[in-house]
């Protein structure tokens, strides 16, 4: 397992979000998997839900624990979870700026991205045991 992986599980557990090794097991992984999540959401708007995603054609048969969730939920939570996995890697920690340079970086960024993580901090702050 990638120290990549293994913080950007840990970030999305703390979530109560799953965070399948086959669609996030390292860096490009997950920011191809991200890039088909956002592009579900551009496509079919904010509100759809994680089970639309999957009966359209995702691939994320183990995200169906979360069918009834927010898309946009679920992938600026992906997104943030990149950043903070990035950073933890290669810094050690993440703010929202942080989240918002990797999203650009990746070409990630959406018009809806800052509104969704401004309205759940806990998508990229660690929180302290």
């Amino acid at each position: 397992m990638s120290d990549f992986y293994k913080y950007f599980k840990e970030n999305m557990e703390a979530l109560g979000l799953p965070a399948p090794e086959s669609l996030y097991g390292n860096a490009q992984l997950a920011i191809g998997s991200a890039m088909t999540l956002v592009g579900y959401v551009e496509k079919f708007g904010k509100k759809v839900t994680v089970r639309e995603m999957i009966g359209a054609g995702i691939r994320g048969e183990k995200l169906a624990t979360i069918w009834a969730m927010s898309a946009s939920y679920y992938v600026g939570a992906v997104i943030g979870s990149i950043a903070v996995a990035t950073g933890r890697t290669l810094a050690g920690g993440t703010s929202i700026a942080d989240v918002l340079l990797n999203a650009q970086m990746n070409h990630l960024h959406r018009p809806w991205l800052p509104s969704v993580l401004m309205h759940h901090p806990e998508i990229y702050k660690r929180r302290k045991k």
